[in-house]
């Protein structure tokens, strides 16, 4: 079973919103940590929003938060509500199904019951799980490894805002 991009990128920008407890992150700032497309990151975002994870707010100084604690979000729930397709054989779907042997076939039954083990386990960790303490700081040094080497135009720091930075990463 793969993930789709979107639920991919769904956990990427929970991480990341994860690891900056309490800011207000653009979206361009996510693609640019992730190196993915802003277009399709905007989606994500709606998605998420949609389903109460994060929240948004429009205008110059806007960006995107989560919207609960970060302990209250099971990752089993974020992928049954942002993953467009469980459906893991078409005889999962009785509208388009035409497999000729499905009332004989217990292939089923099997993939219906790993896809739930799958969730479950997934329900036993949250967001905070991912995102707690040194994890934190890993995931925020990471992040910025990759988001300057994709900033062309961005002028290196003044000494005053390099001293900010250097204060928070403490």
């Amino acid at each position: 079973m793969r993930l789709s991009l979107h639920a991919d990128y769904s956990f990427r920008v929970l991480i990341y919103l994860a690891a900056h407890p309490g800011e207000t992150a653009s979206t361009a700032s996510i693609s640019r940590a992730y190196a993915i497309s802003r277009h399709h990151l905007v989606r994500v975002v709606q998605t998420l929003e949609d389903r109460g994870y994060v929240k948004v707010t429009a205008g110059r100084s806007g960006g995107v938060q989560l919207a609960r604690d970060a302990g209250q979000i099971r990752l089993g729930q974020v992928v049954r509500d942002v993953e467009p397709n469980l459906a893991l054989v078409e005889c999962f779907d009785p509208g388009t199904n035409t497999c000729p042997i499905i009332r004989a076939c217990s292939l089923k039954a099997c993939l219906r019951d790993a896809l739930a083990a799958f969730l479950d386990d997934l329900d036993r960790h949250t967001l905070a799980d991912l995102a707690t303490g040194r994890q934190r700081e890993n995931i925020a040094k990471a992040l910025y490894q990759v988001a300057p080497a994709t900033k062309q135009a961005t002028p290196t720091p003044g000494p005053k805002k390099r001293r900010l930075r250097a204060a928070a990463r403490r």
